[in-house]
This record gives C-alpha cells, sequence and structure tokens, in this order.
C-alpha cells in the first residue's frame, strides 16, 4: 500500500492515471454507438490501419510527435474506411471480408514502414514499435493534453448531438422524414470513432485498441436498455478499466499498462455477464430453473386432474402413475410432490394422492386454459390479431371471441367438467 502510494505521488504516474482514464471515458462513450451501430469491426479496422499512418507521419516529420502521429493515424483510418465501403458498395464482396482484407494490407503496409523505419539510423530512437501494443508508460504531459482535448472535444459532442445520434443510429428512416443530415452525422460520428481510436493507440497498441473501444460498451449493455444510461455506465467502466490497469502495472515491475487495461475491462465484462440483473447468466438461470419448477407442478396438476375428471371425481390415484402421466424431470419430482402438499392442493397417504377443493379449482383453471389454448390453435386464422404471439391468454380475446372460442371447445367436447359439489361450479358456469 505504501508502494502505491509513493508511486501516486510520481507526476509521470499520475500523467498516466490520468490519460489512460480519459482515454478509457471517450472509448465507452463512443463505442458504444459502434456497438449499437455494429461497427464493431470498423473499430478494428481502423486501430491496425492507422499504423502505417503513423508510420508515414514519422518519415515526413522526422521525429515523434503525437500530434503528428494523431493527424496521420486518423488520415490513415479514414481512408480504410472509406475503402471499406467503397469494396461493399462497388462489388459483391460482403462487410466483413472488405474489413479483413483492408485491415491485413493496411497492417502489413504498416509492418514493412516500421521495419523500414527501424532500419535506418534514427529507426531505434523512435519509439514507433510501441503503438502495436502500447505503451501507456511512454506518456508524458503534452502526450495527455492532447488526449485529454480530443476526449474532452468527443464528450461534448456526445452531449451536443445526442438526440441525432440516437436517431440515426435506431431509426435512419425516421431521422431522414425529420430532415436531419443523416450522411453528415454518419461521417461525424466515423469521425469520433476514428478519434477515440487513434488517441488510444500509444496507450493500448493497434492490437488491442479495438477491445478498448468495444468491451466496455458491451458489459454497459448487460446492466440497462437506456442509451443514456448505457453511455454513462460504458464511461465509468472504461474509467475504471484505465485507472485499474495503470495502478496494477505500476505497483508490478514488468506487466504493460495496455493489456492489463484490457484485462481489467474484460474482467469487468464477465462479471457483467453473470451478475447483471437483467441480462446476466445467473438470473437467466434462476428465471430458467423458476419456470421448470413451474412448469412441472403445472404439468403435475394436469396430469391429476386428467385422472380425476376420467373418474368423475372422488377417486384417488397411485402417485407414481400420476407423475408418469407428463414428463416431469425426475430431479424435480420430490420438489413437485413437496410443493403441491405444502400448498394444499393435493393430500397423499399411503401413496396414494387425491385432490382437495383448492387443488381442484386451480388445476381446473390450467386445464381449461389448456384446453382453450389448444382449441385457438385449431382455428386460429379466425383470431387473427386478437392474440399476443407470445403469450395466450383469454383475457387478451374480446368478449365475442371468447364466446365464440368457448362453443369451438364444447363442440370439440374438450370442455373440463368441474366436482359438482365445488364452490367453482357457480363462478366457471359460463364454461360449461
Amino acid at each position: 500500500m505504501n508502494d502505491l502510494i509513493l508511486q501516486l505521488q510520481d507526476p509521470n504516474t499520475q500523467w498516466v492515471l490520468f490519460g489512460t482514464v480519459l482515454l478509457g471515458i471517450a472509448s465507452g462513450v463512443v463505442g458504444s454507438f459502434a456497438l449499437l451501430r455494429k461497427q464493431s469491426l470498423i473499430g478494428d479496422a481502423m486501430a491496425h490501419a492507422a499504423l502505417p499512418g503513423v508510420c508515414i507521419a514519422f518519415l515526413l516529420y522526422g521525429t515523434k510527435s503525437l500530434f503528428w502521429f494523431t493527424v496521420g493515424a486518423a488520415i490513415s483510418g479514414f481512408i480504410s474506411t472509406w475503402l471499406i465501403h467503397l469494396i461493399v458498395n462497388k462489388s459483391r464482396i460482403k462487410e466483413d471480408s472488405a474489413i479483413g482484407l483492408v485491415l491485413s494490407v493496411f497492417f502489413g503496409l504498416g509492418i514493412v514502414l516500421l521495419t523500414y523505419i527501424q532500419n535506418e539510423s534514427t529507426g531505434n530512437k523512435s519509439g514507433l514499435d510501441d503503438f502495436i501494443f502500447g505503451q501507456a508508460a511512454s506518456l508524458v504531459r503534452s502526450d495527455v493534453m492532447l488526449i485529454s482535448s480530443i476526449s474532452g472535444i468527443l464528450l461534448i459532442a456526445t452531449m451536443l448531438f445526442f438526440k441525432e445520434f440516437k436517431l440515426i443510429t435506431f431509426d435512419k428512416g425516421f431521422a431522414k422524414g425529420l430532415g436531419i443530415p443523416v450522411k453528415w452525422f454518419d461521417n461525424l460520428l466515423i469521425l469520433m470513432i476514428v478519434l477515440a481510436v487513434v488517441i488510444g493507440l500509444q496507450a493500448v497498441g493497434v492490437v488491442l485498441m479495438a477491445a478498448m473501444l468495444i468491451t466496455p460498451a458491451i458489459a454497459a449493455r448487460y446492466w440497462t436498455d437506456s442509451l443514456s444510461l448505457m453511455i454513462i455506465i460504458a464511461g465509468g467502466i472504461g474509467a475504471i478499466s484505465g485507472g485499474l490497469g495503470t495502478l496494477i502495472s505500476t505497483t508490478t515491475a514488468g506487466l504493460p499498462t495496455g493489456p492489463l487495461i484490457i484485462v481489467a475491462a474484460t474482467s469487468i465484462f464477465l462479471f457483467s455477464l453473470v451478475f447483471a440483473p437483467k441480462r446476466g447468466l445467473l438470473q437467466a438461470f434462476i428465471k430458467h430453473m423458476k419456470l421448470r419448477k413451474r412448469t412441472a407442478i403445472e404439468q403435475f396438476l394436469l396430469s391429476l386432474y386428467d385422472l380425476t375428471e376420467k373418474s368423475r371425481f372422488g377417486a384417488d390415484f397411485i402417485l407414481e402413475d400420476v407423475l408418469n402421466r407428463r414428463k416431469i424431470a425426475p430431479t424435480l419430482r420430490k420438489y413437485v410432490v413437496k410443493e403441491v402438499t405444502n400448498k394444499g392442493y393435493a393430500t397423499i397417504e399411503n401413496n396414494q394422492i387425491v385432490l382437495t377443493e383448492t387443488g381442484l379449482a386451480v388445476a381446473y383453471d390450467l386445464t381449461l386454459e389448456q384446453r382453450l389454448y389448444e382449441t385457438y390453435l385449431m382455428h386460429e386464422l379466425e383470431f387473427q390479431g386478437a392474440v399476443n404471439n407470445k403469450e395466450f391468454h383469454v383475457d387478451l380475446l374480446t368478449e365475442q371471441e371468447q364466446e365464440h372460442l368457448f362453443k369451438l371447445m364444447k363442440l370439440h367436447e374438450r370442455v373440463p367438467l368441474l366436482a359438482p359439489h365445488s364452490p367453482r361450479l357457480k363462478e366457471k358456469k359460463v364454461y360449461i
């Protein structure tokens, strides 16, 4: 802990930490739009295509300058994006193939130029190889100021044009109908993605920059359905990843900052993937188990009602026969029997089971709903648009459609019977 405090007092560490946090915020915010617009691979192509721009900028300027490297990388990234769109629009090659083609060609050209520079007398002094995997420790005050300026511009542009970006991301046709210059905002968003990529090259590198752009946005997507909240969460995850990766690198000898930032972001993504309250795997598993248990109980009650109905009520049945009538997972059988008895739906004695008055009413409702649905499926064309495709329920039908459905069910002799002595008989008289 003392070592960490001492390191944080170092001005160079402070600049690096400040720069990586700002980079994480900008990457998370801009990456959210790239993710939702399905342009994740384009960000990867821009990152790899930036390397020849950096090398050419060094050859022209003659010395290392992050500003001119940023200019060169931005121009190279724009050219790669233009070539991708040109190939897709003017040929039969699909976008993913075009991205792979442009990415490999530009990155190969960058490696050739990098090798040429390093073979020159001043090549070893350039430090251009840091742009492949990143070297955040080499950031100085002027570099951080440049990253801060561009990050600030990206954040301000996002706030100013948030509504327009939201519209062109989800509904371009509607945006055009409102008179919004969609093409201009498309190009602006691509420019912002390019700038977010190029300012992170020195810290993270061309190989990992696409992950820095997309991973915080993917992690944020698991926590919310709101775009504005997603952008805030993605920026926060990017900031935490940048700061955490920098701190670990600072206190551990020999570990590079850029890859650690990506590892931190990926760790947050994995946590979101598992524990997010709505979309997390754990929540999905819990919902699945609840659905399995509920379905198993319903299947058991349906089976018990079928047998009770055939016997004209009053009889009891062997528990194993009821369990085998419909498919119930062996692991859930004990749970189903326990729940049915605990809720007072049935009584069991000497392995014989019989429905209670409460259980009879519940089983009747389930049976009625199931048979109504079966009848509806047989006459679905007569009820077009009346029922939600995702879930059937009688209440979703109009009164006339309900009456028609009950008549059809009676015609098919599918109306469930209710015990004459049950108080539910008067309530369900309309069905019989």
